[in-house]
């Protein structure tokens, strides 16, 4: 009996979880929104500051620091002053810098938060007790799931990214600071008793000192924790390293996958070894001579001096700004840095942001960015149009004669998806699991029968594309969900699968829209916005560009330079 009815009564779940995320945004909204605003304005400044510093006065300063506390081991110093110039030299720089923001903000939050809620579960085993199972769920759940509400809360940006990041990294510092307070030997608790000591007086010149080793070991697995959710936290708007690391995944670019992988390696290793270096035992450190004293005095009224000298420069420098965000697809890639060199050319200063495709229209709905060049209407991106068009101002076609659907090789014997039998194992290669494309391709093994058995298979742009060039050097069958414009079409000999039900679309367009607000609040830009058109065959060129090798800021600024008058009529 308990069985059938364990069978036949699903517990909603789900649904109780969305009704409590949906409550606590429609209720708190003021409390979520002054949290979003603070956070990312601390965050700005935090990134301002660090930036603010030339990177070689922040690299020499941060070695001298490093041989300052590694006494005559010279290994470490020697790292961070190679590390971060190969960072410098690589152009990562300003990302190192969002990243260590990032990152640093995280674990301050989760030492503020954990050490008190350590030293409580420690005096109290009712709170362990409630506590632990808490901090289990917290550190097995999947970092994705944490994305969700803080979108759903914060939006997207560094404040997202950091609650995400605090949720994940918090546990450790929480079970050290317990654990290291409860390994304090009782023989010392007992001798503090013996001489009247306060509960407060114990607990901050026998315990915690006590402990310290034991929770800054925890302070450094959650700094280490928050280090690993960078790339997670890029996906909702996180800047950083983060964003390098996943624009690398999605388009199957090992090269820069590394180099920006890399970089975290090299910034999460200097980070441990200065946080190590620090959990070092009194009787085993080095006596610190006042030269030493004087050096690290210097070089910290150097990096101060460097810093002012740097916010002032930058302030005086400021320039128009705006928000542009995209989804991460070829197309859009290009689309946006040609747009967004052409605005730096006449003035704005630019920030781009790649979203899931989702995230992108709820985020210019919320109007936390200003605009987007990438909208594929009416099929791809309808369910989002959908949703909401109500709360966008949309500016129109900026490119026409877009399509999407089913392509394969021309060397393949079929013409249409009607033709399709036993070919490519009955797989499509799709994209990522959120476009349009691949709903579409899914609705059509649904509709066709001929396609009963097959399978839609996601992945990212990248790899989509990697298989396709696979398969296409072996003359291999292989279906895969296309669209154009596309620099494959230009680099192989392909063709669409005629689509007989009308599955997978007609002909389409790419539009622009901003939030509602922009015509009022940047006139300027919503008038580069409503201009902003091209042709497919240029959109190809600079696609087919990067996809060489060049970077898209390259290929940008090389489209422009031989189209200058037709990018100068944007801006009239």
């Amino acid at each position: 009996m308990l069985n059938l009815l364990l069978l036949t009564s699903k517990i909603p779940l789900a649904e109780y979880v969305e009704k409590i995320v949906n409550w606590l945004t429609d209720n708190w909204t003021g409390f979520f929104g002054a949290i979003q605003t603070g956070g990312q304005a601390l965050m700005d400044w935090s990134n301002a500051a660090l930036g603010a510093i030339q990177p070689i006065i922040l690299i020499i300063a941060l070695t001298i620091f490093a041989l300052l506390i590694s006494g005559k081991k010279w290994t470490f110093p020697l790292f961070t002053a190679l590390g971060l110039l190969l960072v410098w030299n690589q152009g990562l720089w300003s990302d190192l810098i969002q990243t260590t923001t990032l990152v640093l903000l995280s674990s301050i939050l989760a030492i503020i938060i954990g050490v008190p809620l350590g030293i409580w579960m420690s005096k109290s085993n009712t709170v362990d007790k409630i506590v632990q199972p808490l901090l289990d769920l917290m550190q097995t759940m999947p970092g994705f799931v944490y994305l969700i509400p803080a979108v759903a809360f914060f939006g997207i940006g560094a404040v997202p990214g950091i609650f995400a990041s605090l949720i994940f990294a918090l546990p450790p510092t929480v079970r050290f600071t317990s654990l290291g307070i409860r390994q304090v030997p009782t023989e010392m608790e007992e001798a503090a008793d013996s001489f009247g000591s306060t509960a407060w007086q114990k607990l901050f010149k026998v315990e915690l000192p006590l402990a310290k080793s034991t929770i800054l070991a925890g302070v450094n697995q959650s700094i280490m924790l928050a280090l690993s959710m960078v790339v997670m936290a890029s996906m909702v708007g996180a800047p950083g390293l983060g964003q390098g690391v996943l624009a690398a995944v999605q388009k199957a670019d090992v090269g820069s996958g590394f180099v920006s992988g890399f970089a975290l390696v090299i910034l999460a290793i200097v980070i441990d070894r200065f946080v190590q270096f620090t959990n070092v035992e009194p009787a085993k450190q080095e006596p610190k001579s006042p030269m030493k004293k004087w050096i690290g005095a210097i070089t910290a009224v150097i990096l101060l001096g460097s810093m002012v000298v740097g916010l002032f420069h930058t302030q005086q420098q400021s320039k128009k700004s705006v928000d542009l965000v995209y989804v991460q697809w070829d197309s859009e890639v290009a689309s946006n840095n040609v747009l967004a060199e052409a605005m730096r050319q006449h003035g704005y200063q630019v920030n781009l942001t790649p979203l899931d495709n989702a995230v992108m229209w709820q985020t210019l709905a919320n109007g936390q960015a200003d605009a987007s060049v990438s909208a594929w209407l009416p099929n791809t991106q309808k369910a989002q149009y959908q949703k909401y068009h109500d709360q966008l101002d949309i500016l129109g076609p900026n490119l026409k004669g877009a399509r999407v659907g089913l392509v394969v090789p021309s060397y393949m014997d079929v013409d249409s998806i009607d033709d399709l039998q036993q070919e490519a194992d009955q797989t499509i290669t799709g994209i990522e699991p959120g476009a349009g494309v691949v709903a579409a391709a899914q609705k059509a093994v649904k509709e066709y029968p001929n396609l009963s058995g097959w399978q839609v298979q996601t992945s990212s742009t990248g790899s989509m594309a990697v298989t396709l060039d696979k398969a296409i050097k072996q003359h291999q069958p292989i279906v895969i969900t296309g669209w154009s414009p596309h620099w494959m079409w230009q680099k192989y000999d392909l063709k669409y699968l005629a689509d007989p039900k009308g599955v997978m679309g007609k002909s389409e367009s790419l539009n622009t829209m901003t939030r509602k607000d922009l015509k009022e609040s940047k006139p300027d830009v919503y008038k580069v916005m409503k201009k902003f058109k091209w042709q497919p065959d240029d959109m190809e060129s600079v696609m087919l560009d990067i996809s060489g090798g060049s970077t898209p800021q390259s290929a940008a600024k090389k489209w422009i330079k031989s189209h200058q008058k037709e990018v100068d009529a944007w801006f009239e």
